[in-house]
Protein backbone atom coordinates (compact mmCIF):
# COMPACT_ATOMS: atom_id res chain seq x y z
CA UNK A 1 0.00 0.00 0.00
CA UNK A 2 3.11 2.21 1.13
CA UNK A 3 4.87 1.35 -2.29
CA UNK A 4 1.48 2.15 -4.24
CA UNK A 5 1.11 5.37 -2.57
CA UNK A 6 4.57 6.97 -3.42
CA UNK A 7 4.32 6.47 -6.65
CA UNK A 8 0.88 7.94 -7.43
CA UNK A 9 2.53 10.99 -5.45
CA UNK A 10 4.64 11.43 -7.66
CA UNK A 11 2.35 12.08 -10.71
CA UNK A 12 1.93 15.59 -12.17
CA UNK A 13 -0.92 17.26 -10.55
CA UNK A 14 -1.31 19.27 -13.06
CA UNK A 15 -2.42 16.48 -15.06
CA UNK A 16 -4.65 14.74 -12.63
CA UNK A 17 -6.58 18.32 -12.64
CA UNK A 18 -7.17 18.12 -16.55
CA UNK A 19 -10.65 17.19 -17.32
CA UNK A 20 -10.25 14.33 -20.02
CA UNK A 21 -14.21 15.26 -20.87
CA UNK A 22 -13.57 18.79 -20.95
CA UNK A 23 -13.03 21.13 -23.86
CA UNK A 24 -9.40 23.11 -24.15
CA UNK A 25 -10.24 26.65 -24.84
CA UNK A 26 -6.68 26.59 -26.79
CA UNK A 27 -7.74 24.19 -29.58
CA UNK A 28 -12.11 24.61 -29.12
CA UNK A 29 -13.94 24.83 -32.62
CA UNK A 30 -15.13 28.49 -32.28
CA UNK A 31 -18.67 27.35 -33.07
CA UNK A 32 -18.89 25.89 -29.65
CA UNK A 33 -19.20 29.26 -28.49
CA UNK A 34 -20.72 31.32 -31.67
CA UNK A 35 -23.98 29.14 -30.59
CA UNK A 36 -24.25 30.68 -26.83
CA UNK A 37 -23.45 33.87 -28.38
CA UNK A 38 -26.30 34.17 -30.64
CA UNK A 39 -29.07 32.41 -28.62
CA UNK A 40 -27.74 34.37 -25.46
CA UNK A 41 -28.18 37.56 -27.24
CA UNK A 42 -31.88 37.00 -28.99
CA UNK A 43 -33.16 35.67 -25.72
CA UNK A 44 -31.66 38.40 -23.87
CA UNK A 45 -32.68 41.19 -26.32
CA UNK A 46 -36.43 39.54 -26.79
CA UNK A 47 -36.79 39.44 -22.97
CA UNK A 48 -35.28 42.82 -22.52
CA UNK A 49 -38.01 44.15 -24.65
CA UNK A 50 -41.07 42.12 -24.05
CA UNK A 51 -41.70 41.35 -20.61
CA UNK A 52 -39.06 43.43 -18.90
CA UNK A 53 -39.31 46.82 -18.84
CA UNK A 54 -38.66 48.80 -22.55
CA UNK A 55 -42.46 46.98 -23.38
CA UNK A 56 -44.10 49.08 -21.01
CA UNK A 57 -41.29 52.04 -21.22
CA UNK A 58 -42.32 52.63 -24.99
CA UNK A 59 -46.34 51.85 -24.27
CA UNK A 60 -46.35 48.96 -25.96
CA UNK A 61 -47.71 47.21 -23.01
CA UNK A 62 -48.40 47.48 -19.01
CA UNK A 63 -48.61 45.17 -16.41
CA UNK A 64 -51.29 44.71 -13.85
CA UNK A 65 -49.30 43.49 -11.28
CA UNK A 66 -45.75 43.51 -9.58
CA UNK A 67 -45.43 46.50 -12.55
CA UNK A 68 -43.52 49.33 -11.14
CA UNK A 69 -40.23 48.94 -12.97
CA UNK A 70 -42.48 47.98 -16.23
CA UNK A 71 -44.74 51.17 -16.34
CA UNK A 72 -43.52 53.37 -13.22
CA UNK A 73 -39.78 53.54 -14.43
CA UNK A 74 -39.26 52.63 -10.77
CA UNK A 75 -35.62 51.03 -11.43
CA UNK A 76 -34.13 51.08 -8.35
CA UNK A 77 -30.63 53.15 -10.08
CA UNK A 78 -29.45 49.53 -10.73
CA UNK A 79 -30.14 48.74 -14.26
CA UNK A 80 -27.23 46.09 -14.97
CA UNK A 81 -24.69 44.95 -17.81
CA UNK A 82 -23.54 42.26 -16.93
CA UNK A 83 -25.11 39.65 -18.85
CA UNK A 84 -24.31 41.95 -22.23
CA UNK A 85 -20.88 41.72 -21.31
CA UNK A 86 -21.05 38.17 -20.63
CA UNK A 87 -21.84 37.74 -24.34
CA UNK A 88 -19.00 40.38 -25.36
CA UNK A 89 -16.50 38.28 -23.38
CA UNK A 90 -17.99 34.75 -25.54
CA UNK A 91 -17.83 36.36 -28.67
CA UNK A 92 -14.40 38.17 -28.23
CA UNK A 93 -13.15 34.38 -27.56
CA UNK A 94 -14.80 33.21 -31.23
CA UNK A 95 -13.42 36.24 -32.80
CA UNK A 96 -9.71 35.24 -31.17
CA UNK A 97 -10.35 31.54 -31.80
CA UNK A 98 -11.18 32.63 -35.41
CA UNK A 99 -7.96 34.86 -36.08
CA UNK A 100 -5.98 32.24 -34.66
CA UNK A 101 -7.67 29.74 -37.26
CA UNK A 102 -7.71 32.14 -40.24
CA UNK A 103 -11.78 32.11 -39.91
CA UNK A 104 -13.22 35.48 -41.89
CA UNK A 105 -16.58 34.03 -42.30
CA UNK A 106 -16.68 33.70 -38.11
CA UNK A 107 -14.40 36.74 -37.84
CA UNK A 108 -17.52 38.81 -39.67
CA UNK A 109 -20.11 37.19 -37.58
CA UNK A 110 -18.34 37.90 -34.25
CA UNK A 111 -17.72 41.68 -35.41
CA UNK A 112 -21.09 42.20 -36.03
CA UNK A 113 -22.38 40.71 -33.03
CA UNK A 114 -19.57 43.10 -31.10
CA UNK A 115 -21.15 45.75 -32.52
CA UNK A 116 -25.04 45.27 -31.85
CA UNK A 117 -24.05 44.05 -28.04
CA UNK A 118 -21.97 47.42 -28.04
CA UNK A 119 -24.32 49.24 -29.87
CA UNK A 120 -27.23 48.09 -27.44
CA UNK A 121 -25.10 49.08 -24.17
CA UNK A 122 -24.22 52.22 -25.13
CA UNK A 123 -27.77 53.33 -26.89
CA UNK A 124 -29.03 51.91 -23.32
CA UNK A 125 -26.22 53.61 -20.84
CA UNK A 126 -24.24 56.22 -22.59
CA UNK A 127 -20.79 56.13 -21.78
CA UNK A 128 -19.26 52.12 -21.04
CA UNK A 129 -16.52 50.48 -21.40
CA UNK A 130 -15.15 49.52 -24.94
CA UNK A 131 -11.55 49.63 -25.76
CA UNK A 132 -10.47 48.01 -22.59
CA UNK A 133 -13.63 45.82 -22.22
CA UNK A 134 -13.29 42.05 -21.66
CA UNK A 135 -9.87 42.11 -21.64
CA UNK A 136 -9.88 41.06 -17.68
CA UNK A 137 -8.02 37.87 -18.20
CA UNK A 138 -4.89 39.92 -19.25
CA UNK A 139 -4.44 41.53 -16.11
CA UNK A 140 -3.42 44.94 -15.54
CA UNK A 141 -5.49 47.82 -13.67
CA UNK A 142 -6.54 48.95 -17.14
CA UNK A 143 -8.35 45.89 -18.38
CA UNK A 144 -9.89 45.11 -14.70
CA UNK A 145 -10.79 48.23 -14.03
CA UNK A 146 -11.51 49.60 -17.23
CA UNK A 147 -11.97 53.13 -18.53
CA UNK A 148 -15.66 54.08 -19.58
CA UNK A 149 -14.81 55.33 -23.65
CA UNK A 150 -17.18 58.36 -24.36
CA UNK A 151 -20.56 57.18 -26.52
CA UNK A 152 -19.20 59.36 -29.77
CA UNK A 153 -16.45 57.14 -29.69
CA UNK A 154 -17.87 53.71 -29.01
CA UNK A 155 -20.52 54.72 -32.22
CA UNK A 156 -17.09 55.41 -33.94
CA UNK A 157 -15.63 52.11 -33.12
CA UNK A 158 -18.89 50.48 -33.82
CA UNK A 159 -19.17 51.88 -37.32
CA UNK A 160 -15.52 51.01 -38.15
CA UNK A 161 -15.93 47.22 -37.35
CA UNK A 162 -19.15 47.08 -39.28
CA UNK A 163 -17.22 48.05 -42.05
CA UNK A 164 -14.18 45.45 -41.83
CA UNK A 165 -17.20 43.05 -41.36
CA UNK A 166 -18.56 43.97 -45.03
CA UNK A 167 -15.56 43.33 -46.43
CA UNK A 168 -14.83 39.69 -44.38
CA UNK A 169 -18.50 38.70 -45.25
CA UNK A 170 -18.12 39.94 -49.22
CA UNK A 171 -17.39 36.11 -50.46
CA UNK A 172 -19.73 33.45 -51.52
CA UNK A 173 -20.71 31.14 -48.74
CA UNK A 174 -18.30 28.17 -50.87
CA UNK A 175 -15.47 30.00 -51.01
CA UNK A 176 -14.72 30.13 -47.10
CA UNK A 177 -12.71 27.71 -45.19
CA UNK A 178 -15.13 27.20 -42.55
CA UNK A 179 -19.04 26.98 -41.81
CA UNK A 180 -21.48 28.62 -39.15
CA UNK A 181 -24.17 26.10 -40.61
CA UNK A 182 -25.15 24.76 -37.07
CA UNK A 183 -24.93 27.04 -34.94
CA UNK A 184 -26.34 30.23 -36.79
CA UNK A 185 -29.87 30.65 -35.66
CA UNK A 186 -30.54 33.33 -37.31
CA UNK A 187 -29.15 33.09 -40.60
CA UNK A 188 -28.16 29.21 -41.40
CA UNK A 189 -24.71 30.19 -42.11
CA UNK A 190 -25.41 32.42 -45.04
CA UNK A 191 -22.86 35.49 -45.37
CA UNK A 192 -24.96 37.36 -47.75
CA UNK A 193 -27.43 37.68 -45.00
CA UNK A 194 -24.27 38.22 -42.21
CA UNK A 195 -23.25 41.00 -44.60
CA UNK A 196 -26.67 42.70 -44.70
CA UNK A 197 -27.30 42.75 -41.64
CA UNK A 198 -23.66 44.00 -41.12
CA UNK A 199 -24.31 47.34 -43.45
CA UNK A 200 -27.92 48.08 -42.31
CA UNK A 201 -26.68 48.11 -38.60
CA UNK A 202 -24.18 50.76 -40.01
CA UNK A 203 -27.43 52.27 -41.14
CA UNK A 204 -29.38 52.39 -37.84
CA UNK A 205 -26.05 54.22 -36.00
CA UNK A 206 -25.35 56.41 -38.59
CA UNK A 207 -29.02 57.46 -38.42
CA UNK A 208 -28.77 57.69 -34.39
CA UNK A 209 -25.75 59.75 -34.46
CA UNK A 210 -27.42 62.16 -37.29
CA UNK A 211 -27.51 65.18 -35.14
CA UNK A 212 -24.86 65.18 -33.15
CA UNK A 213 -22.80 64.65 -36.24
CA UNK A 214 -25.04 65.32 -39.17
CA UNK A 215 -22.49 65.31 -41.80
CA UNK A 216 -20.86 61.99 -40.84
CA UNK A 217 -24.42 60.43 -41.23
CA UNK A 218 -25.37 62.15 -44.03
CA UNK A 219 -21.98 61.34 -45.86
CA UNK A 220 -22.48 57.12 -44.22
CA UNK A 221 -25.66 56.63 -45.38
CA UNK A 222 -24.92 57.86 -48.88
CA UNK A 223 -22.14 56.09 -49.50
CA UNK A 224 -24.16 52.65 -48.63
CA UNK A 225 -27.12 53.80 -51.04
CA UNK A 226 -24.83 54.63 -53.47
CA UNK A 227 -22.96 51.14 -54.07
CA UNK A 228 -25.78 48.40 -53.03
CA UNK A 229 -23.11 45.84 -54.60
CA UNK A 230 -20.51 47.31 -52.23
CA UNK A 231 -23.04 47.37 -49.37
CA UNK A 232 -25.93 45.30 -49.83
CA UNK A 233 -28.69 46.04 -47.07
CA UNK A 234 -31.92 44.26 -45.94
CA UNK A 235 -34.80 45.07 -48.45
CA UNK A 236 -37.41 42.40 -47.43
CA UNK A 237 -39.04 40.34 -44.69
CA UNK A 238 -36.80 37.46 -45.11
CA UNK A 239 -33.94 39.04 -44.75
CA UNK A 240 -34.67 40.16 -41.02
CA UNK A 241 -32.13 39.10 -38.58
CA UNK A 242 -34.55 36.73 -35.70
CA UNK A 243 -34.33 33.87 -33.92
CA UNK A 244 -36.91 31.20 -33.28
CA UNK A 245 -37.39 29.17 -30.03
CA UNK A 246 -36.51 26.24 -29.46
CA UNK A 247 -38.93 25.31 -26.69
CA UNK A 248 -37.51 22.32 -25.05
CA UNK A 249 -36.92 24.22 -21.80
CA UNK A 250 -37.54 27.81 -20.07
CA UNK A 251 -33.51 28.41 -21.21
CA UNK A 252 -34.78 28.21 -24.85
CA UNK A 253 -38.58 29.41 -24.79
CA UNK A 254 -40.34 32.28 -25.34
CA UNK A 255 -40.36 34.98 -22.23
CA UNK A 256 -43.27 34.51 -20.01
CA UNK A 257 -44.78 31.21 -21.86
CA UNK A 258 -47.25 28.96 -19.61
CA UNK A 259 -45.62 25.29 -20.23
CA UNK A 260 -44.34 25.43 -16.90
CA UNK A 261 -47.04 27.73 -15.54
CA UNK A 262 -50.05 26.31 -14.51
CA UNK A 263 -51.26 29.72 -13.24
CA UNK A 264 -50.10 31.50 -16.24
CA UNK A 265 -48.93 34.68 -13.94
CA UNK A 266 -46.35 36.15 -15.90
CA UNK A 267 -48.82 35.51 -19.16
CA UNK A 268 -51.71 37.05 -17.58
CA UNK A 269 -49.88 40.09 -15.71
CA UNK A 270 -48.72 41.70 -19.40
CA UNK A 271 -51.64 43.35 -21.28
CA UNK A 272 -51.66 45.80 -23.95
CA UNK A 273 -51.19 49.24 -23.19
CA UNK A 274 -53.93 51.62 -24.56
CA UNK A 275 -51.73 54.08 -26.17
CA UNK A 276 -50.69 51.58 -28.32
CA UNK A 277 -53.79 49.85 -28.82
CA UNK A 278 -55.83 53.35 -29.67
CA UNK A 279 -52.96 54.30 -32.13
CA UNK A 280 -53.44 50.92 -34.02
CA UNK A 281 -57.06 51.42 -33.70
CA UNK A 282 -57.02 55.12 -35.16
CA UNK A 283 -55.49 53.49 -38.52
CA UNK A 284 -57.34 50.46 -38.72
CA UNK A 285 -53.69 48.65 -38.04
CA UNK A 286 -55.02 44.76 -38.66
CA UNK A 287 -51.19 43.57 -36.80
CA UNK A 288 -53.35 44.20 -33.80
CA UNK A 289 -54.97 41.20 -34.38
CA UNK A 290 -52.11 39.73 -34.62
CA UNK A 291 -50.67 40.80 -31.44
CA UNK A 292 -53.59 41.13 -28.91
CA UNK A 293 -56.93 39.11 -27.93
CA UNK A 294 -60.26 40.59 -28.31
CA UNK A 295 -61.82 41.84 -25.13
CA UNK A 296 -63.60 38.75 -23.53
CA UNK A 297 -66.71 41.15 -22.57
CA UNK A 298 -66.94 44.40 -23.89
CA UNK A 299 -68.70 46.66 -21.81
CA UNK A 300 -71.82 49.05 -22.96
CA UNK A 301 -72.91 51.80 -21.22
CA UNK A 302 -77.06 51.89 -21.51
CA UNK A 303 -78.70 54.89 -20.40
CA UNK A 304 -82.10 53.33 -20.96
CA UNK A 305 -81.50 51.17 -18.11
CA UNK A 306 -83.05 50.96 -14.68
CA UNK A 307 -80.36 52.29 -11.74
CA UNK A 308 -78.10 50.26 -10.72
CA UNK A 309 -77.92 47.34 -13.63
CA UNK A 310 -75.02 45.69 -13.77
CA UNK A 311 -75.50 42.23 -15.78
CA UNK A 312 -74.10 39.94 -19.04
CA UNK A 313 -76.06 39.37 -21.65
CA UNK A 314 -75.14 37.32 -25.15
CA UNK A 315 -71.07 37.87 -23.84
CA UNK A 316 -71.31 41.54 -23.11
CA UNK A 317 -71.73 43.47 -19.70
CA UNK A 318 -74.24 45.55 -19.28
CA UNK A 319 -74.43 48.82 -17.27
CA UNK A 320 -76.18 52.03 -16.11
CA UNK A 321 -74.60 55.20 -16.24
CA UNK A 322 -74.43 55.89 -12.26
CA UNK A 323 -72.78 52.21 -11.80
CA UNK A 324 -69.60 53.97 -13.45
CA UNK A 325 -69.80 57.47 -12.61
CA UNK A 326 -66.32 58.79 -12.18
CA UNK A 327 -64.70 55.65 -13.03
CA UNK A 328 -62.60 55.69 -16.44
CA UNK A 329 -64.60 53.42 -18.97
CA UNK A 330 -63.44 51.61 -22.59
CA UNK A 331 -66.46 50.74 -24.14
CA UNK A 332 -64.56 49.67 -27.53
CA UNK A 333 -66.09 45.87 -28.39
CA UNK A 334 -63.15 44.83 -29.46
CA UNK A 335 -59.33 45.87 -28.39
CA UNK A 336 -58.85 47.53 -24.49
CA UNK A 337 -55.49 48.13 -23.26
CA UNK A 338 -54.50 49.37 -19.77
CA UNK A 339 -53.46 52.76 -19.39
CA UNK A 340 -50.19 54.16 -18.77
CA UNK A 341 -48.74 53.54 -15.14
CA UNK A 342 -51.91 53.51 -13.72
CA UNK A 343 -52.77 52.93 -10.04
CA UNK A 344 -54.30 49.72 -9.29
CA UNK A 345 -53.99 48.61 -13.13
CA UNK A 346 -55.65 45.25 -12.10
CA UNK A 347 -58.80 46.66 -11.10
CA UNK A 348 -59.19 48.96 -14.43
CA UNK A 349 -62.28 48.85 -16.56
CA UNK A 350 -64.86 47.58 -14.01
CA UNK A 351 -62.98 44.38 -13.10
CA UNK A 352 -64.59 41.78 -11.21
CA UNK A 353 -61.62 41.42 -9.40
CA UNK A 354 -58.86 43.67 -8.44
CA UNK A 355 -56.35 41.08 -7.53
CA UNK A 356 -52.76 40.81 -9.43
CA UNK A 357 -52.47 39.42 -12.67
CA UNK A 358 -56.25 38.52 -12.44
CA UNK A 359 -58.54 37.31 -15.21
CA UNK A 360 -59.70 40.55 -16.21
CA UNK A 361 -62.51 40.24 -19.08
CA UNK A 362 -63.20 43.84 -19.84
CA UNK A 363 -59.17 44.42 -21.17
CA UNK A 364 -57.52 43.12 -24.02
CA UNK A 365 -54.61 40.48 -23.38
CA UNK A 366 -51.96 39.33 -25.32
CA UNK A 367 -52.47 36.99 -28.10
CA UNK A 368 -52.75 33.37 -27.23
CA UNK A 369 -49.99 32.56 -29.09
CA UNK A 370 -47.64 34.34 -26.81
CA UNK A 371 -48.76 31.54 -23.65
CA UNK A 372 -46.26 29.41 -26.00
CA UNK A 373 -42.68 28.14 -25.85
CA UNK A 374 -42.29 28.39 -29.43
CA UNK A 375 -44.12 29.40 -32.79
CA UNK A 376 -43.70 30.69 -35.92
CA UNK A 377 -44.27 33.95 -34.76
CA UNK A 378 -42.40 33.94 -32.11
CA UNK A 379 -39.25 35.44 -32.49
CA UNK A 380 -36.08 37.33 -31.32
CA UNK A 381 -36.56 40.37 -33.64
CA UNK A 382 -32.83 41.84 -33.34
CA UNK A 383 -33.32 43.83 -37.01
CA UNK A 384 -35.94 44.01 -39.59
CA UNK A 385 -36.03 45.16 -43.22
CA UNK A 386 -38.77 47.51 -41.86
CA UNK A 387 -36.32 49.51 -39.79
CA UNK A 388 -34.25 49.80 -42.25
CA UNK A 389 -36.63 51.44 -44.68
CA UNK A 390 -37.98 53.57 -42.43
CA UNK A 391 -34.23 54.60 -41.74
CA UNK A 392 -33.89 55.35 -45.49
CA UNK A 393 -37.35 57.27 -45.17
CA UNK A 394 -36.68 59.85 -42.40
CA UNK A 395 -32.55 60.10 -44.17
CA UNK A 396 -34.99 60.71 -47.47
CA UNK A 397 -36.92 63.30 -45.95
CA UNK A 398 -33.78 65.45 -44.72
CA UNK A 399 -32.90 65.93 -48.21
CA UNK A 400 -30.15 62.95 -48.25
CA UNK A 401 -29.52 60.77 -51.33
CA UNK A 402 -31.18 57.69 -50.09
CA UNK A 403 -33.80 57.18 -52.25
CA UNK A 404 -37.74 58.11 -52.31
CA UNK A 405 -38.99 59.06 -49.06
CA UNK A 406 -42.84 57.74 -49.76
CA UNK A 407 -41.52 54.40 -51.01
CA UNK A 408 -39.01 53.59 -48.14
CA UNK A 409 -42.36 54.17 -46.09
CA UNK A 410 -44.02 51.91 -47.75
CA UNK A 411 -41.59 49.49 -48.02
CA UNK A 412 -41.05 49.66 -44.07
CA UNK A 413 -44.74 49.10 -43.73
CA UNK A 414 -45.14 45.88 -46.31
CA UNK A 415 -41.99 44.03 -44.96
CA UNK A 416 -43.51 44.60 -41.19
CA UNK A 417 -47.15 43.11 -42.68
CA UNK A 418 -45.10 40.12 -44.24
CA UNK A 419 -43.17 39.60 -41.29
CA UNK A 420 -46.45 39.15 -39.30
CA UNK A 421 -48.20 36.99 -41.71
CA UNK A 422 -50.15 40.19 -43.38
CA UNK A 423 -48.85 40.30 -46.99
CA UNK A 424 -52.25 40.39 -48.25
CA UNK A 425 -53.18 43.53 -45.54
CA UNK A 426 -50.97 45.45 -46.65
CA UNK A 427 -52.32 47.25 -49.87
CA UNK A 428 -55.31 48.24 -48.03
CA UNK A 429 -54.06 49.64 -45.04
CA UNK A 430 -51.79 52.39 -47.03
CA UNK A 431 -54.91 53.25 -49.39
CA UNK A 432 -56.30 54.83 -46.17
CA UNK A 433 -56.20 58.61 -46.02
CA UNK A 434 -54.65 58.31 -42.52
CA UNK A 435 -51.46 55.76 -43.54
CA UNK A 436 -51.43 57.90 -46.17
CA UNK A 437 -47.77 59.77 -46.61
CA UNK A 438 -47.73 63.07 -45.37
CA UNK A 439 -43.71 63.54 -45.76
CA UNK A 440 -43.07 64.17 -41.74
CA UNK A 441 -40.57 62.56 -39.56
CA UNK A 442 -43.77 62.13 -36.85
CA UNK A 443 -45.65 59.97 -39.08
CA UNK A 444 -42.52 57.86 -40.09
CA UNK A 445 -41.32 57.53 -36.49
CA UNK A 446 -44.97 56.64 -35.40
CA UNK A 447 -45.33 53.68 -37.81
CA UNK A 448 -41.95 52.77 -36.67
CA UNK A 449 -43.10 52.63 -33.26
CA UNK A 450 -45.85 50.45 -33.73
CA UNK A 451 -43.62 47.76 -36.01
CA UNK A 452 -40.67 47.90 -33.33
CA UNK A 453 -43.45 45.36 -31.18
CA UNK A 454 -41.25 43.02 -29.26
CA UNK A 455 -38.28 45.32 -30.58
CA UNK A 456 -38.91 48.81 -28.36
CA UNK A 457 -35.72 49.63 -27.50
CA UNK A 458 -35.10 51.05 -31.22
CA UNK A 459 -38.72 52.97 -30.97
CA UNK A 460 -36.70 53.91 -27.18
CA UNK A 461 -33.58 54.90 -29.03
CA UNK A 462 -35.86 57.03 -32.23
CA UNK A 463 -38.55 58.61 -29.24
CA UNK A 464 -35.35 60.46 -27.07
CA UNK A 465 -33.92 61.59 -30.87
CA UNK A 466 -37.16 62.84 -32.14
CA UNK A 467 -39.87 63.39 -29.52
CA UNK A 468 -41.66 60.75 -31.44
CA UNK A 469 -44.07 59.23 -30.76
CA UNK A 470 -45.67 62.00 -28.09
CA UNK A 471 -46.01 60.06 -25.14
CA UNK A 472 -47.26 60.75 -21.61
CA UNK A 473 -46.35 59.22 -18.38
CA UNK A 474 -49.52 57.90 -15.82
CA UNK A 475 -50.19 58.98 -12.57
CA UNK A 476 -47.57 56.15 -10.63
CA UNK A 477 -44.97 57.31 -12.92
CA UNK A 478 -41.53 58.35 -11.03
CA UNK A 479 -41.65 61.38 -13.09
CA UNK A 480 -43.56 63.82 -15.09
CA UNK A 481 -41.60 62.85 -18.45
CA UNK A 482 -40.41 59.21 -19.95
CA UNK A 483 -36.56 58.33 -19.32
CA UNK A 484 -33.83 58.37 -21.29
CA UNK A 485 -31.52 55.80 -20.32
CA UNK A 486 -30.75 53.71 -17.87
CA UNK A 487 -28.84 54.14 -14.29
CA UNK A 488 -25.15 52.92 -13.76
CA UNK A 489 -25.45 49.16 -11.99
CA UNK A 490 -24.64 49.33 -8.20
CA UNK A 491 -21.77 46.78 -8.41
CA UNK A 492 -19.80 49.22 -11.17
CA UNK A 493 -20.20 52.10 -8.88
CA UNK A 494 -18.72 50.51 -6.52
CA UNK A 495 -15.54 48.64 -7.91
CA UNK A 496 -15.17 50.83 -10.79
CA UNK A 497 -15.62 53.89 -8.79
CA UNK A 498 -12.77 56.08 -10.32
CA UNK A 499 -13.95 55.47 -13.89
CA UNK A 500 -17.92 55.43 -13.15
CA UNK A 501 -17.61 58.59 -11.82
CA UNK A 502 -15.89 60.32 -14.54
CA UNK A 503 -18.85 58.48 -17.25
CA UNK A 504 -21.27 59.74 -14.84
CA UNK A 505 -19.84 63.84 -14.72
CA UNK A 506 -20.17 63.53 -18.53
CA UNK A 507 -24.09 63.18 -18.26
CA UNK A 508 -25.93 66.21 -18.84
CA UNK A 509 -28.08 66.97 -15.37
CA UNK A 510 -31.76 68.10 -16.21
CA UNK A 511 -35.20 69.22 -14.57
CA UNK A 512 -36.17 65.37 -13.83
CA UNK A 513 -32.88 64.30 -12.80
CA UNK A 514 -32.60 66.30 -10.00
CA UNK A 515 -34.14 63.82 -7.45
CA UNK A 516 -30.96 61.10 -8.56
CA UNK A 517 -28.06 63.08 -8.68
CA UNK A 518 -26.39 63.04 -12.20
CA UNK A 519 -26.52 59.01 -12.10
CA UNK A 520 -29.79 59.50 -13.16
CA UNK A 521 -32.34 58.22 -15.61
CA UNK A 522 -33.29 61.46 -16.88
CA UNK A 523 -29.70 62.52 -16.85
CA UNK A 524 -28.93 62.94 -20.92
CA UNK A 525 -26.09 61.09 -22.74
CA UNK A 526 -23.91 62.72 -25.38
CA UNK A 527 -25.98 61.50 -28.02
CA UNK A 528 -28.81 63.76 -26.85
CA UNK A 529 -27.19 66.26 -24.82
CA UNK A 530 -27.67 70.10 -26.00
CA UNK A 531 -30.95 69.66 -27.61
CA UNK A 532 -34.60 70.23 -26.73
CA UNK A 533 -35.39 66.19 -27.49
CA UNK A 534 -37.01 64.72 -26.31
CA UNK A 535 -38.36 66.73 -23.58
Amino acid sequence: MVSVFLVSSCKDLTELNKNPNGVDPTTANPNLVLSTVLTETGRSFVSLNYDQIIGGLMQHTQKDGWSGDHNDYDWGQNNSWSGWYTILTNNQYVYDRAVALNYPLHQGVSLVMKSMIFGLITDLWGNAPYSYAVKASLGGSENIFPAFDSQEDIYTGILADLEKANTLLSKAKAEYNSNIDIPDVYYAGDPTKWRKLANSLALRYYMRISDKKPEVAKAGIEKIIANAAQYPIMTVATEDATMAFAGNSSADSWPANTRDDASESNYRRIKMCNTLVKAMLNVNDPRLGVWANKVKTPLVIDASLPAKSDFIKEGKRFLSPDKVAGIPIDTNQNYVGLPVSLLAGASYNMSPTAAQGADNPHVSWLNTMYKSPKGDLLKARLMSAAEVHFILAEAALKGWAAGDAETHYKDAIKASFTAWGLASAYAAYVAQPKVTFDKTQKQIIEQKWIASWTAASEAWFDYRRTGFPELKTGPQGKREVLPVRFYYMLDERNLNKANADIAINKLEATTYSAADGKNSAWSKPWVIQGGKKPW
